[in-house]
């Protein structure tokens, strides 16, 4: 993370399948995520609440998209919308998860698409499957881009009874 300078911070290590994630009092940066695109942590954690960054689909140590097809020039010339989404969940779940909350943890979702009319029947058929057991609060708005060429990023917030205590269940 660009400008954080962690040696005057208290620090917390969280062991989750095989990774550390450092997390400030209050920024969580996870190591298993695609790396932020601006000066910002994956997460803040306040209380027994975590808010997630906008997240996308990009996979971490590289600028790739899953399913997207860039012209000549870099613009969108073709994308797999359910790829995108499906990576943006695991994305999702993999902060989730070195935060320590789970995806069942989840209260309210923001949802950003860039083509609402096209991708719309599509996202909400994957996120109905994705949240079966979980039915949090959830807006949906379209966008004219986003900061890199994809499709969908989402906006999460989980509240994990305890987590600010450290004496979660």
């Amino acid at each position: 993370m660009v400008g954080l300078d962690l040696t005057s911070v208290p620090l917390t290590f969280w062991y989750s399948h095989a990774t550390i994630c450092v997390m400030t009092e209050s920024h969580v940066i996870s190591s298993r995520a695609p790396e932020p695109v601006g000066a910002f942590p994956h997460a803040r954690r306040v209380g027994d609440f975590i808010f997630l960054s906008g997240m996308g689909p990009r996979k971490r140590g590289s600028k790739e998209i899953p399913g997207v097809t860039l012209d000549a020039q870099g613009n969108i010339a073709a994308y797999d919308f359910a790829l995108q989404c499906r990576a943006v969940f695991e994305n999702v779940r993999l902060v989730l998860e070195d935060a320590g909350a789970r995806w069942e943890d989840i209260v309210d979702v923001t949802v950003f698409l860039t083509n609402m009319k096209e991708d719309f029947p599509v996202f909400n058929r994957l996120y109905a499957e994705h949240f079966a057991n979980n039915q949090p609060a959830r807006t949906t708005v379209e966008v004219n881009c986003l900061p890199t060429p994809i499709a969908v990023e989402l906006k999460v917030i989980a509240y994990v009874p305890g987590l600010g205590s450290g004496t979660v269940a």
